[in-house]
């Protein structure tokens, strides 16, 4: 995956530049980036393009979002869970509730 450092579109230009025929080392030479990181901005775009086999970039991000998604979930489970627990017993509902709503950037949390 390409490092956040460097815009895509800079990653874009620096590969037009050595797939055009200049050579790696020049052309890190004259940006003053290293010369595996254009290798390896070259190889996402060639798996990105389907030349070679591996994960696209698309596929990277949505891994990344995954352990997002699955504490979300595991939130949803805990409130489900707890509801269940709640309505099971003879308690009063209005005492009972022990949830604490929160705002954290911009997404709702709860407290158990």
């Amino acid at each position: 995956m390409a490092p956040r450092g460097y815009p895509a579109e800079f990653r874009r230009r620096v590969i037009d530049l050595v797939e055009a025929g200049r050579p790696v080392a020049q052309v890190a030479a004259e940006l003053g980036i290293s010369d595996q990181s254009i290798y390896t901005w070259r190889r996402q775009a060639r798996i990105d393009a389907g030349i070679e086999p591996g994960l696209t970039t698309a596929e990277h991000a949505e891994l990344a979002a995954l352990p997002r998604r699955v504490r979300e979930l595991e939130t949803e489970l805990a409130i489900h869970s707890r509801a269940t627990e709640l309505l099971k017993g003879d308690v009063d509902p209005k005492g009972s509730w022990s949830f604490a709503f929160l705002w954290d950037e911009g997404r709702l949390r709860v407290r158990l």
